[in-house]
């Protein structure tokens, strides 16, 4: 077997029947998400053929400028979705958490590609990409998870926070149960995934890398690989993230500013 069997689009086509069972479902009992469902599947599908020929030209090209240049897009849109999804103001927090993200990407997706892969040059398009995507998703999600949970566990328990800096905590101080609570967060269903990997599901590394016609060793290394680099790099991203934006989010006698925060919409 060299390589994955190529879909056509004609049977691609076919694989759309599948949303007619979705579709019924939440049609028959009128869940309000039936609408949500169609555009999400209409925008994947656009996004992924547009990536797609984008990808094939970057992979013929195999430019190292090029390849960087689509990394640093990656990094730019993970940036604005988590901001959307902490609801966290874009003019405070997008540059800090864009240089966290970058770092929490970039240093195990260089590792990867250099020493263990051993590929030269290390941006080879070929695997940066597909490895610092995968990479990155997973930093996009704790990232969501670790600053919502740290800016707004400090947000409830205000009290608690004010009377810590009263009693002669410098900020670094007082913020810590909150940066490990933050973390704890954030890291556990990582450190879950990599607990139970292999025996609840084939996870997507090494069932691509199977699909490509490696054996299952190498397949298996592949996702030992990955899954070491995902667990790094969201742990950087989340820790990063943090420290790089507390100091935009605090006023100088270390009272949290509130105006960090975007308003909930009024339905």
């Amino acid at each position: 077997m060299n390589g994955a069997f190529d879909i056509g689009f004609g049977r691609l086509a076919a694989g759309y029947l599948l949303l007619s069972f979705p579709f019924a479902i939440l049609l028959w009992t009128r869940a309000p998400l039936l609408k949500d469902a169609v555009v999400a599947v209409v925008r994947m599908t656009l996004q992924l053929l547009f990536v797609g020929f984008y990808l094939q030209v970057v992979f013929d090209q195999n430019r190292m400028w090029l390849t960087l240049l689509w990394l640093i897009i990656m990094v730019g849109v993970a940036d604005g979705s988590i901001l959307r999804g902490c609801r966290l103001r874009a003019r405070r927090f997008a540059l800090p958490l864009f240089f966290a993200l970058l770092a929490g990407t970039a240093v195990p997706l260089l590792v990867f590609v250099g020493p263990i892969l051993g590929r030269s040059p290390w941006l080879d398009a070929q695997y940066a990409i597909p490895l610092g995507g995968m990479i990155l998703g997973n930093c996009l999600r704790a990232d969501i998870i670790g600053l919502q949970r740290f800016y707004e566990g400090i947000a409830r328990g205000e009290k608690a926070f004010h009377q810590t800096l009263a009693q002669g905590a410098q900020l670094g101080e007082a913020i810590r149960p909150h940066v490990r609570d933050a973390l704890q967060a954030a890291l556990t269903p990582t450190v879950a995934s990599m607990a139970t990997i292999g025996l609840v599901a084939l996870p997507g590394m090494m069932t691509g890398v199977i699909l490509a016609g490696a054996n299952p060793m190498t397949a298996i290394k592949y996702q030992i690989a990955i899954m070491i680099a995902i667990f790094a790099g969201t742990a950087l991203t989340v820790y990063g993230a943090i420290l790089l934006t507390v100091r935009h989010s605090f006023h100088p006698y270390g009272l949290l500013d509130h105006d960090l925060f975007v308003p909930k919409r009024v339905r």
